[in-house]
């Protein structure tokens, strides 16, 4: 029997996983796997974690001398692992690659229509008696041109429903699909994306080629007016420079469900303490920014695929089979 210690526990991580395999034997800890806590993984065969726990050179090296040989992966990216020190320590990590890209697709349309109608802040002036329309004038989303960075599985989920709406579809990508394009997706170099899109959707992962993507230089390539919609990773965006173009007027409006500091926020409740953090309290004044935290993927489809393959990455790790929910440098032919 296969003993994993959970870190970044949620609720409904217990209430997915806690009853689900008689095969495994689950501990669960809410704090995140850090330098002062990797300890705890200590009598366990693998570690099970989520976006924001640390598996750098020096976990992995402290998880191998306690003969953790697993790092199972609660989501798809996994740009917090180091794999170069997980092949060193002959540590597995292993992935959830495609749990529901439908559920992070809608979210993301459901930042821009929220954006472009307004409905969070008429929905707040309601509860209040104000039923005035002033100053809840939105756009038409059909017409406009959506600029989509990234075309993987997440990215075609988002393109789908976003031509629904009668939109222009231009997109880049260092691999065009000739499917997309055969259903008019019309893919471009960056620049003429940033140049040419009324909103710009995000659907990449976090490499250091695309680390601060958004910054100074590109958000002055947008058009003045457009919408950015993050909801990847979020040191996709350089937040300082995005707070400046929201002073500047040259950024319209911002929907996030991903911060490039959400580890010390995200998933915690902080209702009744004082957030530190002057750049996201900074971007909750602005009335043109809409901020989710982190919950993309959070629909119960997904969370069911999330167990059904973590259950069968312990599996094949139990019973030494090869998978492809692997990653590693050889596989990904990288590091």
């Amino acid at each position: 029997m296969t003993k994993i210690a959970f870190f970044s526990t949620q609720a409904y991580d217990r209430h997915f996983f806690e009853n689900s395999s008689d095969k495994h034997r689950f501990e669960f800890f809410e704090t995140r796997l850090k330098s002062n806590t990797v300890q705890l993984a200590d009598g366990f065969d693998g570690v099970c974690v989520f976006v924001n726990d640390k598996v750098d050179a020096d976990i992995l090296k402290r998880l191998s001398e306690m003969d953790v040989g697993l790092v199972a992966l609660r989501c798809a990216g996994f740009n917090n692992v180091d794999l170069k020190a997980a092949e060193k320590h002959n540590v597995r990590i292993m992935r959830v690659p495609a749990y529901s890209p439908e559920a992070v697709a809608e979210h993301a349309v459901a930042l821009i229509l929220t954006l472009a109608r307004k409905t969070h802040k008429a929905y707040n002036r309601i509860r209040d008696g104000n039923f005035s329309l002033d100053r809840l004038t939105g756009f038409n989303v059909n017409g406009k041109t959506i600029g989509v960075i990234g075309t993987g599985k997440i990215g075609q989920a988002f393109i789908r429903i976003a031509q629904g709406f009668g939109t222009e579809i231009i997109a880049f990508d260092k691999y065009p699909s000739k499917a997309l394009t055969q259903k008019g997706v019309h893919y471009m170099a960056l620049d003429d994306v940033l140049a040419n899109s009324d909103i710009l959707s995000l659907h990449c992962p976090l490499t250091p080629e695309t680390s601060h993507l958004i910054n100074q230089e590109t958000l002055g390539k947008m058009k003045k007016g457009a919408m950015l919609i993050n909801t990847s990773r979020g040191k996709l965006v350089d937040t300082s420079a995005v707070i400046e173009s929201l002073k500047q007027n040259h950024l319209g409006s911002l929907g996030i469900d991903v911060y490039e500091q959400e580890e010390k926020l995200f998933f915690r409740d902080l209702s009744e303490v004082i957030i530190r953090d002057d750049q996201i309290a900074r971007l909750m004044l602005f009335p043109n920014v809409l901020i989710t935290a982190h919950q993309g993927f959070f629909t119960k489809e997904s969370l069911e695929e999330i167990t059904r393959i973590t259950l069968k990455n312990f599996d094949d790790y139990e019973n030494k089979q090869e998978t492809e929910n692997e990653v590693s440098c050889k596989l990904l032919k990288e590091c």
